[in-house]
């Protein structure tokens, strides 16, 4: 029997037809798959997006903090500025006084030679302020005695005021007599 011609030909078509359709759906299954695998990709980038936004502001207020503590520490690093600068002053004005402190050292040299002569005028001065001491004790009871006296003739230029009024009484009433 003859073959068809057609027949190898439709055979031809069939096949490629059949082929074609595997083809198509294995392409169709690797649309699923790269389809499942993006979305797969979406889910992760959408929790790792969450995630960065979550870490982007913790960031944020990490840094907020963190520049918070910048104004801070500028602050106070200037109070210690002008503190330093105090600081400086006085210690530049210490060294003047330690600059004295040469000549101090000259001094006490000549002091330690003078010290022992200037102890012997103390003892004397405090042996002649114990005679002065003893002196004023005596001046003291004079002026007791010349207190007590005092007071003895004040009570007698009392009785004599009184003795003079007394007296002058009887020759008060005689003045308007008398030229």
């Amino acid at each position: 029997m003859i073959e068809d011609p057609r027949r190898a030909i439709v055979q031809v078509i069939a096949r490629l037809g059949r082929e074609t359709q595997l083809h198509l759906d294995e392409r169709y299954r690797h649309f699923r798959i790269t389809d499942a695998v993006i979305i797969i990709a979406c889910l992760l980038l959408v929790v790792l997006a969450v995630f960065n936004v979550y870490y982007v502001r913790v960031l944020y207020m990490d840094l907020n903090g963190i520049v918070e503590n910048m104004d801070t520490m500028d602050g106070h690093l200037r109070g210690i500025n002008d503190d330093m600068h105090v600081i400086t002053k006085r210690m530049d004005a210490f060294a003047g006084h330690m600059n004295h402190m040469e000549p101090i050292h000259a001094n006490m040299g000549s002091l330690t030679k003078i010290m022992p002569t200037i102890r012997v005028n103390m003892d004397d001065m405090s042996r002649s302020m114990t005679e002065i001491e003893q002196n004023m004790g005596l001046v003291g009871e004079g002026m007791g005695i010349i207190d007590q006296r005092v007071f003895l003739m004040t009570g007698g230029v009392a009785t004599m005021r009184q003795n003079v009024r007394q007296i002058a009484r009887p020759f008060g009433g005689m003045g308007s007599v008398l030229p």
